[in-house]
């Protein structure tokens, strides 16, 4: 890492992704492709990059088929490979492509097809009020870490 703030960013990026449960972790290219060919188009899923200088891949099942895409990591910013546009925080740059007009994603493939109930009511909140308004809600300090642990639409 080039400073202790890159550091950081990785290390939360790689908790928030165990916690997102559309991370697959060391799954190689084909496996991902092969989990995604029978998905509809935009459904995508984080993984392991086999390459050296990568940390995350990006697989998504586009109309021509199932690809992958590399995520780098620098100045303290991620992006995709062949895109100028960068975030702060990965899932940052997951949302936008969700929410971008040409919509190059869709819904993540999780690992688990039925999500608790807790975290389906978290993504409610977070997207009826905003992440930037999550302190502003009058919750008890445990339920307010809570939404804050993950404040993300996906």
């Amino acid at each position: 890492f080039r400073s202790h703030a890159d550091y950081r960013r990785i290390t939360r990026a790689s908790a928030l992704l165990d916690a997102c449960g559309f991370y697959w972790g060391p799954l190689s290219v084909h496996g991902a492709h092969e989990r995604l060919r029978a998905e509809p188009v935009g459904t995508f899923l984080v993984r392991d990059s086999r390459q050296r200088n990568c940390f995350f891949a990006l697989s998504v099942k586009m109309a021509s088929g199932p690809t992958s895409i590399r995520v780098h990591f620098q100045a303290g910013r991620f992006h995709l490979d062949g895109s100028r546009e960068s975030f702060d925080c990965l899932f940052e740059l997951l949302e936008h492509y969700v929410a971008a007009p040409r919509r190059m994603l869709g819904a993540p493939l999780r690992q688990r097809r039925v999500r608790p109930l807790q975290e389906l009511c978290r993504q409610r909140i977070v997207a009826t009020v905003g992440r930037e308004n999550l302190a502003r809600i009058p919750l008890n300090p445990v339920l307010r870490d809570y939404l804050s642990s993950f404040p993300f639409q996906i």
